[in-house]
């Protein structure tokens, strides 16, 4: 599947490398907020937990297509001893992630938009695309910050940085000559599922690290209910996370573009 896709944005990029002598370009900056849906966060998609900020630059081949190389940071979070669920505070796990995203992304404008040589100042709008997201999950205790994916909570090492599948939908709005405001909300499906640490069951007890300057926060990090309970929950074949194979993560915000446009276009 990965490779289909890949083919498929390659597929995309020659398309509309051909049509280079009609392309409006247009740059911009956006800010708002980031959330992510998973195991410490398994039914509030809406749920924002950090800040996020992002730029682009995008080719406006028409008043409908364009398509756009995106860079987007956003802090994700989520905090088991915060949730209404009796069991997920009993689990007592958290993280942080910082999510640094590299994205492909293909628009289609409702209307004639004006950045692609129409004449409609207003204009909903789709994307998708294909991207790529390089996460860090980390946690605190006892006033240090860790690495969880160093420690191996699960008793697996996994990679750091995953394809992601990003869809959603904007309003933009041309204000005022080349300049447009602009406001998306987007998904993303990330091919991963430990943006948060967390994924299927415990830690065997007899697949700790014997690395002695490893094992010990491995055991603390990877079951943290003896915090709240006095005793852990885990063990071999317990299950830490829940059944969904991935997690998922959002961008939401408002921005600002400025289009690089000559008389003949209009």
């Amino acid at each position: 599947m990965f490779y289909k896709k890949t083919l498929l944005a390659i597929i995309l990029s020659s398309f509309f490398a051909g049509k280079s002598s009609a392309q409006v370009w247009e740059v911009g900056l956006q800010a708002g907020g980031a959330g992510y849906m998973g195991d410490l966060n398994p039914t509030n998609p809406l749920k924002i937990s950090g800040l996020s900020f992002g730029g682009f630059v995008k080719a406006n081949f028409d008043p409908n297509w364009a398509v756009s190389f995106n860079y987007n940071n956003g802090r994700i979070k989520a905090d088991d001893a915060k949730s209404n669920n009796a069991q997920f505070r009993q689990r007592n796990l958290s993280f942080s992630n910082s999510l640094n995203e590299l994205s492909f992304l293909v628009d289609f404008n409702f209307f004639d938009y004006f950045s692609g040589k129409g004449y409609s100042r207003f204009s909903p709008y789709l994307y998708t695309g294909v991207g790529a997201v390089l996460f860090n999950p980390k946690t605190k205790y006892d006033g240090e910050v860790y690495e969880l994916a160093f420690y191996q909570t699960e008793g697996v090492e996994y990679k750091k940085m995953a394809l992601s599948i990003p869809f959603g939908f904007g309003v933009k709005y041309n204000f005022k000559s080349n300049w447009t405001v602009m406001s998306n909300i987007g998904y993303r499906n990330a091919y991963t599922d430990y943006l948060d640490d967390v994924s299927g069951t415990y830690i065997d007890p007899a697949n700790y690290s014997t690395d002695p300057s490893v094992r010990p926060m491995q055991e603390i990090l990877s079951d943290r209910s003896n915090e709240v309970l006095s005793y852990n929950i885990g063990g071999k074949g317990v299950q830490r996370g829940d059944f969904r194979k991935r997690d998922t993560y959002m961008f939401v915000g408002i921005g600002i573009t400025y289009t690089f446009v000559s008389q003949k276009c209009f």
